[in-house]
């Protein structure tokens, strides 16, 4: 696999109008965070896991090289499906070599709870990007079952020394994060008696889902606007298939890009509609969008539909703060489509966004600011005046190694008056392969394109 925080080579985009509507019926990659966690649990069943619709880009198959090291069989057997034979709870090995997660956030934090709950020994690292974003939320939790973590500030690289003798562990989460609390219950697994987990704010319940789908008994209560997870310790989980819905997350970029673009008519099957994962498709039809779901159905212990967007004129919004966990990668997008809004909107309580794969509210500033968007950080809030008429555009945006940044700006550039350019869209193919050449299927022509002029040299090679 390559090691893209040495050799990777910059790939700058520019994306202009179309000159037509976008139309078509598309299914995007599967949703990453399913994808990290069927992988995961497929290794510590009893028996071998079928995953279909399985998310192919590099922050996943990170997670399968990963689980491979620490003993499971992993195998592709054709295109988004694999075969995972699991070793049972508490019997993960010690890998042979580094564990190097590249640019995802989810597999490391995630990994440092299970790895934490193993007795194994480990070392885990990543590319420039994920090495800068914290790790503690996740390693001081997870101390308490009996785990030790040795870093130099908090961050990538983390040597885990796995519990002997796991304890249960109770925890309230001090910020919404899913990332945390699952971390919290994987490291649980390996306990004896109930981990409790109390969050503030509900957040995605893969992790729970998919727990309960493998056969571990799994207890929430809602409290006000969060909630309580009990998970009771060493479960014998058992192999079970999954399907793995198309991910919100990437659906929200044609979705979008529909919305904006004249004329347009865009649906995405099979997309997953966790009511912890559509606060972007609940704000979207606030804004007046035109949002569609046909085919509703439950796959695997998640709702999924197809969605069909067609363009709107949008209207500001004011988006609360309590609605940030159900969104909370999506807001770049989402600005995007404020930029074309009538009015003023308001995005509330984004301060997770400056600990993303880059600090995701600068970079969404900037990148409207750039494309003569008006915006603003007042606090945590992101504040945008526009008066629906299309964005300027015109700005070459500094991706800061983000795919979403990328994807959004690109989007952008389909509906602004002139292209937008990004200066790197390499890191895209970590959570959406193929994104450029989908939207030009979509464009009938190629809207998206090599920017040129912008450098192509080889980054963080000394």
């Amino acid at each position: 696999m390559p090691d893209h925080h040495l050799h990777a080579v910059r790939a700058p985009l520019v994306a202009g109008a179309p000159g037509r509507a976008l139309s078509g019926r598309l299914r995007v990659p599967g949703d990453k965070s399913v994808s990290h966690r069927a992988l995961m649990f497929g290794a510590l069943a009893v028996g071998t896991t079928e995953i279909t619709g399985l998310l192919e880009g590099e922050d996943v198959l990170r997670t399968a090289s990963a689980m491979r090291a620490l003993g499971a069989e992993v195998e592709r057997v054709g295109e988004g499906h694999w075969r995972v034979a699991g070793r049972g709870i508490g019997g993960l090995v010690s890998p042979d070599d580094v564990l190097d997660m590249g640019n995802s956030g989810t597999a490391a934090r995630l990994l440092l709870g299970l790895l934490g709950g193993h007795h194994v020994f480990a070392v885990l690292t990543g590319d420039a990007s994920l090495r800068r974003r914290p790790m503690r939320r996740v390693t001081d939790p997870v101390s308490a079952c009996g785990a030790r973590f040795t870093s130099r500030a908090g961050t990538l690289p983390i040597a885990v020394e796995g519990a002997a003798d796991a304890l249960p562990l109770e925890y309230r989460v001090p910020m919404p994060s899913a990332q945390v609390k699952s971390a919290v219950l994987l490291a649980g697994l390996c306990a004896r008696g109930t981990s409790r987990v109390e969050e503030p704010e509900a957040t995605r319940d893969h992790t729970e889902n998919m727990l309960r789908h493998f056969g571990a008994t799994v207890r929430v209560e809602v409290v006000g606007n969060g909630r309580v997870i009990e998970l009771e310790g060493q479960p014998e989980l058992v192999a079970a298939p999954v399907v793995v819905p198309a991910d919100p997350s990437s659906a929200a970029f044609p979705l979008v890009a529909a919305l904006l673009v004249p004329g347009s008519e865009v649906t995405v099957e099979g997309v997953g509609l966790n009511p912890l994962r559509c606060g972007l498709f609940e704000t979207l039809r606030e804004m007046g969008a035109s949002l569609e779901v046909t085919n509703a159905r439950v796959e695997g212990g998640e709702p999924v539909g197809d969605l069909t967007a067609r363009y709107s004129e949008l209207r500001a919004v004011d988006v609360p703060a309590a609605r940030a966990p159900s969104m909370i990668d999506e807001y770049p997008v989402l600005a995007v489509a404020a930029a074309f809004a009538r009015g003023r909107s308001r995005f509330r309580g984004l301060s997770e966004l400056r600990v993303k794969e880059s600090d995701r509210l600068a970079a969404t500033v900037a990148l409207l600011q750039a494309n003569g968007v008006a915006s603003t950080v007042e606090g945590d809030d992101l504040v945008i005046a526009r008066n629906g008429a299309p964005a300027a555009g015109g700005g070459m945006v500094e991706t800061h190694m983000d795919h979403r940044i990328a994807m959004s700006a690109l989007v952008m550039g389909l509906a602004s008056e002139r292209p937008v350019a990004v200066d790197d869209a390499a890191f895209i193919e970590t959570s959406f392969p193929g994104f450029a050449a989908l939207v030009n299927g979509l464009a009938g022509r190629a809207a998206i394109t090599p920017a040129a002029g912008v450098s192509s040299d080889p980054v963080g090679v000394p």
